[in-house]
């Protein structure tokens, strides 16, 4: 027995996929343009001191919008799936508490292409870019 979706179905996922993408992107570009130029550079006891407590609403908030971009991230990095997976689950990363959290985010900058690509998102909202983590 074959399976098969209406047109009408169709679209309506297609439309429910590209809203809820441009709402990820909106919010990811919000967060890319929020963080200060030292995000990468600054030392952790410096980070730790600015950091929102996941106790919170706000801090819970910002974990559950971290944890959907890091899923999304991850599916936008399968072959195939258009998008910038690494950065997402970068932007994501940025977002939730958990222990090592910095010693990944630095790492995930350091790869190729990840700052450039966070750096040219903020030029174009006139904003300067992030510093390059320390080694």
């Amino acid at each position: 027995m074959a399976f098969c979706l209406s047109p009408v179905t169709l679209l309506l996922a297609l439309a429910l996929w590209l809203g809820a993408t441009a709402l990820t992107l909106a919010v990811a570009t919000m967060v890319v343009l929020r963080l200060p130029v030292t995000y990468f550079s600054e030392d952790d006891a410096a980070h730790a001191a600015r950091a929102a407590s996941w106790r919170s609403p706000r801090g819970l908030g910002r974990n559950a919008l971290g944890v959907i971009l890091i899923l999304l991230g991850v599916l936008l990095s399968v072959p195939g799936v258009p998008g910038q997976g690494l950065l997402m689950v970068l932007i994501g990363l940025m977002l939730v508490d958990f222990p090592g959290r910095r010693r990944v985010e630095k790492a995930l900058a350091r790869r190729p292409g990840i700052l450039a690509t966070v750096n040219r998102l903020r030029a174009r909202f006139g904003r300067p870019p992030l510093l390059p983590p320390s080694a």
